[in-house]
């Protein structure tokens, strides 16, 4: 088993090398503006889920996951010469809907609030 504080420092190597590489060396138009979240790396290092989120509606986010699954390779070579492990993790993205639903709560409670204060008066 791996060190679990050696994991945790390989996934947040990856997160801040991998935003560089999406900001400054990808060109590929269909990614768009996206943010990485997290990263959980597999304990053999064979594999990192790479958690995302982006601004727009659904085509957008379709469209933003086409082109990082499009991109891992480039992505994940880039990465291969910026981190230093034995073996680059294979990249696998995923949306990460935790902000959505966030934002979504946050109005909720803020209408339930307005609700309670209008019932006040």
């Amino acid at each position: 088993m791996a060190n679990p504080t050696r994991l945790r420092r390989v996934a947040e190597q990856i997160q801040r090398e991998l935003s560089e590489i999406l900001h400054t060396e990808l060109k590929d138009p269909g990614v768009g503006m996206i943010t990485i979240t997290d990263v959980e790396v597999s304990p053999d290092l064979a594999h990192a889920k790479v958690f995302f989120t982006t601004l727009g509606d659904v085509e957008v986010l379709a469209q933003s996951q086409a082109g990082l699954r499009r991109a891992a390779g480039f992505l994940r070579s880039a990465l291969g010469r910026r981190i230093k492990v034995h073996n680059t993790p294979e990249l696998h993205f995923e949306y990460d809907a935790s902000v959505e639903r966030g934002v979504r709560l946050t109005q909720l409670i803020d209408a339930a609030v307005a609700d309670s204060s209008q019932d006040q008066e």
